[in-house]
């Protein structure tokens, strides 16, 4: 892990300050706008357009880096997000929100998707896991230490709006500065939706309704903690246990993923995250209950976007897992956009409980769905000995798609020796796709 860090310092450094910078206004979005009279939904209406805007960019980017460059789209982009957080007290209106919102979405994707090539292109078959596994320790380090920050000064003043500009314009200058070597972008053969529903529903729909859940883990957070009545200090450590319990739980749920049937621990989490988050809506009221809530919900919720997805490779050729990622990608990103707008609706209609009833209908549904398809068909292991031959590769719901394909790279490769090593002690043609 060190020689990782030692050869990708750069890059690394400068992903953390941007994640800080973005970790730091999705929350402010939520305390600000609550200080600037915006309503429920007005507020879900601005957190769908960031993810209207990231989902947009993740599939807009690669033409245009492939047209210009890496080096230009990534300091364009930059400076226009620098541009943008400084507009947003200035235009304190819901409508020029919800735009600046899609353009600060779109540009954060595009910016993600060149930093992480450059990311990728630094990494071996070695080194490949150790780098993500790194990347994405960053990422959520980035997103829990931009909470202590909101405590640093008014979120009614301009300060907490200038920081993340500094931050992001400052994390341009070690990956632009960066002596690595400008990668090739080449593009992937995407699998239909229909084909990839036809390969693995639980897959589809349970990305489909996670993306509900990071969604509001992310952008709505804060507007559930305002309403709750929160204040500043306790609004920053409850966002922060939310990420902090993805940061800790993601490894241990891998490990187990690794050892036993995929389905039967998407059911297992998803179901123990909807009790967590049912007793959000019974115990909201007690500050340090709804952070260890927080902090479980976090902590479960966010590894089942690794575990579907690898999941839904179980059922894919090694061939088609990269296209396999988009498909999962633009279904989550789905799912985002539409969360919010669900939250908020349920928390004009609700009250503050309104937040855990999502969190906790969703989880169940993705449980219940889990339990159903076990019924379906066998699982895809049911002759597999050793679970400890199958990878997982631990991403998070912020990564771009090349972050993603990047990890699906570790999943070829793990399917590639699964078949020679079948095909040598067998004499056959491998373990075979289902």
């Amino acid at each position: 892990m060190l020689k990782v860090i030692a050869g990708s310092w750069a890059l690394l450094l400068g992903m953390g300050l941007l994640m800080v910078g973005n970790g730091l206004q999705g929350t402010l979005m939520g305390v600000r706008g609550a200080i600037e009279g915006f309503s429920t939904f007005e507020l879900s209406l601005v957190t769908s357009a960031y993810f209207l805007g990231f989902l947009g960019g993740s599939r807009v980017t690669p033409h245009i880096i492939r047209r210009v460059g890496h080096v230009r789209v990534f300091a364009f982009l930059g400076s226009l997000i620098s541009a943008v957080l400084i507009l947003y007290p200035v235009a304190t209106i819901p409508w020029a929100w919800i735009v600046l919102r899609v353009l600060i979405g779109f540009c954060l994707s595009g910016v993600y998707i060149t930093a992480e090539s450059w990311l990728n292109n630094t990494t071996t078959n070695e080194t490949r896991g150790q780098t993500l596994s790194a990347y994405m320790i960053v990422q959520m380090m980035g997103v829990v230490a931009a909470q202590g920050i909101l405590t640093l000064a008014d979120p009614a003043g301009y300060i907490l709006f200038i920081i993340p500009s500094v931050l992001v314009s400052l994390s341009f200058a070690p990956i632009l500065l960066s002596i690595q070597p400008t990668p090739a972008f080449e593009a992937t053969r995407s699998l239909g939706l229909r084909e990839l529903f036809r390969v693995s529903p639980l897959g589809m729909v349970g990305m489909l309704l996670m993306g509900g859940v990071f969604a509001g883990q992310f952008g709505m957070a804060s507007v559930y903690a305002t309403e709750a009545g929160l204040s500043v200090p306790q609004i920053s450590a409850f966002i922060a246990a939310i990420f902090l319990g993805a940061m800790v739980l993601q490894y241990p749920i891998g490990w187990l993923s690794d050892r036993m049937d995929r389905r039967l621990l998407i059911l297992g989490v998803a179901g123990l995250g909807a009790a967590v988050s049912a007793v959000g809506i019974f115990m909201g009221g007690v500050f340090w209950v709804l952070v260890g809530v927080a902090f479980l919900n976090g902590g479960l919720g966010q590894p089942l976007y690794s575990l579907l997805i690898a999941y839904t490779n179980d059922y894919l050729a090694p061939e088609d897992m990269a296209g396999g990622s988009a498909g999962l990608l633009f279904v989550n990103g789905v799912g985002a956009i539409a969360g919010p707008l669900a939250i908020g609706w349920m928390l004009s209609a609700f009250g503050p409980a309104g937040f855990w009833m999502f969190m906790t209908a969703i989880m169940a549904a993705v449980s219940l769905y889990a339990a159903w398809r076990m019924t379906r068909r066998p699982s895809a292991y049911a002759a597999e000995e050793d679970y400890e031959a199958v990878s997982y590769a631990p991403i998070t719901p912020t990564a771009s798609p090349v972050a993603v394909e990047a990890a699906q790279e570790l999943y070829v490769e793990a399917a590639e020796e699964l078949a020679a090593e079948a095909q040598e002690a067998e004499g056959g043609d491998g373990r075979g796709v289902p």
